[in-house]
């Protein structure tokens, strides 16, 4: 399968590491990068990364091209989806990671440019602007070979979705309240600035724990109807590079201990390996870092505040355990492809 990366940030390049680390690799080539930064930029961030280390293998800058192990990836800069010749690059599946585009009229200028399918890097704002929203070992099997725009949703929703979705059809879920303490992210400043409309953003990264705005309530309640109306979430963004968490509070439908859900969650992550992970050590957040889980339960958090009401503290690598779903939903649809044709 031939696919291109469109946006070349944090995603982007956590994406194509994660398929030159991945057994999956050989079964795909990266036929092109499109981002508009400059080319040497491209090559030095490819190679060096503060998060996740050196690359493993040899990278290189060729001719207008990246050159990864010998293999050369032609390198462009366009500013918009009709600036690239998509359908002569030959692309079977463009993996878009700009996170610039939102609503389905923005997707389609992807196709109408030469593009087969897209796989996106973020929600659409409804679901009406994606073919379907996945979390890759949850509801995957929903997908299919007429699929043209599809998300691998957020990796909030990759890491708490599969849990409530447990928790609901064993014990069932009255309410859920999730925080989530997320690292800090590029659209923050290193100090104070001007540069965004919401004043919590214009505050330094590093210094503080922000409150930030989130729609993970509403991505939960998508993907996961019958919880409508009985979920709601806040989100802090905390001043580390990268590993996040989230302190999920559910009442149940019927008794349970935190023995039995740590059971339950336990069991579930022995039968879902590389997915789900579960954990009593004393963790600390860089313990997950670089850790292609969707999520890891921590077990010694769990708590019980009388016989319904459950607190559970789960890890995710925000970047890592992202990309790596997006890999597995990349093959996924490499899979389905081949079995229409």
């Amino acid at each position: 399968m031939r696919l291109a990366i469109n946006g070349y940030g944090r995603i982007g390049r956590c994406f194509l590491r994660a398929l030159y680390e991945s057994p999956l690799g050989g079964r795909f080539r990266v036929a092109a990068i499109n981002e508009p930064s400059s080319l040497e930029s491209v090559v030095h961030l490819s190679r060096f990364d503060t998060t996740h280390g050196v690359f493993p293998g040899s990278v290189e800058r060729g001719d207008k091209c990246l050159r990864i192990d010998g293999q050369s990836i032609p390198v462009s800069h366009a500013r918009t989806p009709e600036g690239i010749d998509w359908k002569a690059l030959d692309v079977d599946l463009l993996i878009e990671c700009s996170g610039r585009y939102k609503g389905r009229a923005d997707f389609e200028r992807f196709l109408a440019a030469g593009c087969p399918r897209l796989l996106l890097s973020q929600p659409g704002h409804s679901a009406h602007d994606v073919d379907l929203t996945v979390v890759y070992g949850f509801n995957h099997h929903g997908l299919d070979a007429a699929q043209r725009i599809v998300s691998n949703g957020s990796c909030t929703t990759n890491a708490v979705v599969p849990i409530l979705d447990l928790l609901q059809r064993t014990f069932g879920v009255t309410h859920a309240f999730l925080t989530t303490l997320h690292s800090v992210m590029n659209d923050q400043p290193l100090i104070d600035g001007y540069h965004h409309a919401d004043l919590r953003h214009t505050r330094a990264a590093m210094q503080s724990m922000i409150p930030v705005g989130t729609g993970l309530a509403q991505a939960v309640e998508r993907l996961l109807p019958q919880l409508a109306d009985r979920v709601q979430a806040k989100a802090l963004r905390v001043p580390v590079l990268n590993v996040s968490a989230i302190d999920l509070v559910v009442s149940l439908g019927r008794d349970a201990s935190a023995r039995q859900v740590n059971a339950l969650l336990a069991s579930a992550a022995r039968a879902r390996p590389g997915l789900l992970a579960y954990s009593d050590a004393p963790h600390a957040s860089v313990d997950f870092n670089h850790n292609p889980h969707s999520a890891t339960v921590d077990g010694s958090q769990t708590r019980n505040c009388g016989p319904r009401l459950v607190n559970l503290l789960v890890w995710f690598d925000n970047e890592w355990g992202f990309a790596s779903r997006m890999l597995d939903l990349a093959e996924f649809w490499r899979h389905r492809l081949q079995q229409d044709r």
